[in-house]
C-alpha cells in the first residue's frame, strides 16, 4: 500500500521546507551554533510546515551524525534516529501529543513529569511535540509554567497552533518562555511549483491549468494541495491530470457557469438569475464555492476595470474579462464586493443558501437603478441653492462670534436676485399679504400699497408680535431649517429707515449664519408680513433675551437630515415626489 503524497513527500531537512525559509534558517543556524532554545511556539495556517519544522527539529537534535561541519544543521536524513523520527515511529526521546485529545491539568502533570526524565543518551535531546496547543486548559498551561521557565537540561518544548491568540487570553506569561515563529501562507504559485515537482517524480502527466485549480482550492496549505491531488488521481484519467478532471474530483464550479452569470448581472436581466442559480442547485454544487468563486470573479474583474492585470487567473478567463471590462464601471464593482462581504456572516449561519445567493444576484442585477437614482440627488444640488455654510469644528476659536456677522451692502438686500427658492418664499408672503388685506378695511389696503413710501417703519413691539408670522411664511416655503432657526433670532430694533436688527447669542452663531445665508427668502417673508421693513442685520448678544435663551436647544442629527431633505425637496417638484413616492431617506 503506497503512502499519501502528502507523508510521502514530508520534507526530511530545513532546506526543503516550502517558503518558511525565515523560520528554517534560524532553527539550522541555532543548531549549527549550539544556541537551541528550551521552548518554541509555531504559529501558522493549516498545512503551511509547522509540525514538520517540529519534526526535522527532532532530527537535527537527534541525528547520528550531529555535530558534522557538512551538514551545517541539517539532519542526515539517512541514520535509523533520523528515518523513526521522520516516520513518526515511536522514539524514546521525541513525543508527539494531541493537545486536543490531551488538554487537562492531569495531562500536563504527566507531561511535566516525563519531562524530569533525562534524554537516552549523552549526546541526545528529549523533544515534546504538543500539536494543537490552543486547545490546552488555563490550568493545563499553569502547570506548564514552571518546566517552562526552567526546563532540565536537554528538554525541548515545540508547541504548534493555528490560534495564537487563544494562547495570548489563556496563557498570556508562556508567550515570554518561547520562542514564537509566524509561518506564512504558500501562494498559489509555490503550490503549482511543488506540485509540478511532485507530480513529475511520480509520472503523471498534467495540464498547468490543472494545477492552478488544485493551487487555488488548497487556500494556501501544501498538505491540503497534495491531499487534494491524491483525490484527483483517485477518480481521474490514469497517469493524467486535466482541468475537467479536477473540476470533478473537487466539485469546482466551471468557468463558464461564472461568465454567465456576470452576463446577466451586467446585461441587468434579473429574471434570469433564477434557473441560473437552480441549474447549479441541481448540478450538486456548493453554495458556499459559488460564493467565494463569485467574489474572487468580481475580484478579477474589478482589476481589469482599474486597469490591472489580475494574478493567479486562467488564459481563458483572462480573455473573458478582458471583453468585458467596459461593460460595467469599477463603481459597481466596488460595490457589488462590499454586498458580498456584508452577506457572507448571514451565509454562513442561513439554513437558505440558494434563496440568498438569488438575492444577492437580483441585487447586482438591478444595481443601475440605485445609481441612477443617486445621479439626481446629486443633480438637483447642482441646479438648486447652494449648500449651507460649513460649520465650524470643535476645536476652531469662535472669538468671531462676538461681533456682527459680515452683511452684503444694502442694495444687494433690498434688491435679491431671483432664485427658485426665493420665489416660493416670495409666492407664501403673497398669500401672507392677501390673508392680512382681508383683515382690514379695503381702503386701508389700497392706501398702504399706494403709499408704501411713505408709511413710517413699524415699531420693534410690532415686528416682535408678527415674528412668528414671519417664520411660518418661510416654514410653508420649504425652507424648514432656515424657519427653525429664525425661532432662536431676536428682533432687537428698528432703525428709522425700515431696517431691522436681530439678535443671536454670541456663544453660537450656528443660527445666525443660518439667516444670513438666506437673505432673500427671509427678506421677502419679513416684507409680506411687516410694513416697510427694507432690510435686516445680525448682531450677536453677550446677555441674549429670555425667549432666546429658551428656544436655543441643538438639533439632532436626524432633525438636521430631515430639514435638509425638506430643503432639497422644495427646490424641485420631481424630487418631492419622489420622497412621498418612495420613502426616501436622506443620507449625506
Amino acid at each position: 500500500m503506497s503512502l499519501a503524497l502528502a507523508r510521502k513527500y514530508r520534507p526530511r531537512n530545513f532546506a526543503s521546507v516550502a517558503v518558511q525559509s525565515h523560520v528554517a534558517n534560524t532553527l539550522k543556524g541555532a543548531i549549527a551554533r549550539d544556541r537551541v532554545a528550551h521552548g518554541y511556539l509555531l504559529c501558522g495556517p493549516r498545512g503551511t510546515g509547522k509540525t514538520t519544522l517540529a519534526r526535522v527539529l527532532a532530527m537535527a537534535l537527534n541525528c547520528e551524525r550531529r555535530g558534522d561541519p557538512a551538514l551545517q544543521g541539517e539532519p542526515c536524513g539517512q541514520c535509523i534516529s533520523c528515518q523513526r523520527i521522520w516516520a513518526g515511529s515511536a522514539s524514546l526521546d521525541v513525543v508527539e501529543i494531541d493537545a486536543a485529545s490531551n488538554r487537562g491539568v492531569d495531562d500536563a502533570r504527566e507531561l511535566r513529569e516525563r519531562a524530569m526524565y533525562a534524554p537516552s543518551g549523552d549526546d541526545r535531546y528529549k523533544v515534546y511535540i504538543v500539536d494543537e496547543a490552543h486547545m490546552l486548559t488555563r490550568e493545563a498551561w499553569n502547570a506548564l509554567l514552571k518546566i517552562l521557565e526552567e526546563p532540565p537540561p536537554r528538554v525541548v518544548f515545540v508547541f504548534a497552533t493555528t490560534e495564537p491568540q487563544k494562547i495570548a487570553q489563556a496563557a498570556a506569561p508562556v508567550l515570554s518562555r518561547l520562542h514564537r515563529f509566524d509561518l506564512k501562507r504558500i501562494g498559489p504559485a509555490e503550490i503549482r511549483e511543488r506540485l509540478a515537482i511532485v507530480l513529475t517524480e511520480e509520472g503523471v502527466v498534467f495540464d498547468d491549468e490543472a494545477l492552478g485549480m488544485i493551487a487555488r482550492a488548497a487556500d494556501g496549505g501544501l498538505r491540503d494541495a497534495l491531499s487534494l491531488t491524491d483525490q484527483v488521481l483517485s477518480i481521474g484519467e490514469s497517469g493524467h491530470i486535466t482541468a475537467d478532471s479536477v473540476r470533478v474530483a473537487l466539485g469546482l464550479v466551471p468557468d463558464e457557469e461564472y461568465l454567465a452569470i456576470l452576463d446577466i448581472v451586467v446585461e441587468r436581466r434579473a429574471v434570469d438569475v433564477f434557473p441560473a442559480v437552480q441549474r447549479l442547485a441541481d448540478n450538486g454544487v456548493d453554495f458556499a464555492l459559488i460564493l467565494s468563486g463569485l467574489g474572487d470573479l468580481l475580484r478579477a474583474q474589478l482589476t481589469y476595470a482599474l486597469g490591472g492585470v489580475p494574478t493567479e487567473v486562467p488564459e481563458r478567463m483572462r480573455v473573458a474579462l478582458e471583453q468585458r471590462k467596459s461593460k460595467i464601471a469599477a463603481g459597481d464593482l466596488l460595490r457589488m464586493l462590499h454586498a458580498l462581504l456584508e452577506m457572507e456572516p448571514m451565509f454562513r449561519r442561513s439554513g437558505q443558501p440558494q434563496l440568498l445567493i438569488e438575492t444577492l444576484l437580483v441585487r447586482f442585477a438591478l444595481l443601475d437603478r440605485t445609481v441612477e437614482l443617486e445621479d439626481i440627488l446629486r443633480g438637483f444640488g447642482d441646479g438648486g441653492r447652494d449648500d449651507p455654510p460649513t460649520r465650524r469644528v470643535a476645536h476652531e476659536p469662535r472669538t468671531a462670534s462676538a461681533h456682527a456677522l459680515p452683511l452684503a451692502p444694502p442694495a444687494a438686500i433690498a434688491m435679491p436676485v431671483p432664485r427658485p427658492a426665493t420665489q416660493q418664499v416670495a409666492k407664501a408672503a403673497a398669500a401672507a399679504q392677501l390673508a392680512h388685506s382681508a383683515s382690514v378695511p379695503h381702503t386701508s389696503t389700497v392706501a398702504s400699497v399706494t403709499t408704501a413710501a411713505f408709511i413710517a417703519p413699524p415699531s420693534i413691539e410690532h415686528v416682535r408680535s408678527r415674528w412668528s408670522q414671519v417664520v411660518e411664511t418661510v416654514r410653508k416655503a420649504g425652507r424648514g431649517m432656515v424657519a427653525e432657526s429664525l425661532q432662536r433670532i431676536t428682533p432687537l430694533e428698528v432703525t428709522t429707515h425700515g431696517a431691522v436688527l436681530l439678535g443671536y447669542a454670541a456663544t453660537d452663531d450656528t443660527f445666525a449664519r443660518a439667516v444670513d445665508s438666506s437673505r432673500a427668502d427671509v427678506l421677502a417673508a419679513m416684507q409680506a408680513c411687516l410694513e416697510s421693513v427694507t432690510a435686516f442685520s445680525l448682531r450677536a448678544q453677550t446677555a441674549p433675551a429670555e425667549h432666546v435663551v429658551r428656544n436655543n436647544t441643538r438639533l439632532t442629527q436626524a432633525d438636521a437630515q430631515q430639514q435638509r431633505l425638506d430643503q432639497l425637496s422644495a427646490r424641485d417638484p420631481l424630487l418631492e415626489a419622489a420622497v412621498r413616492a418612495l420613502d426616501l431617506e436622506l443620507l449625506n
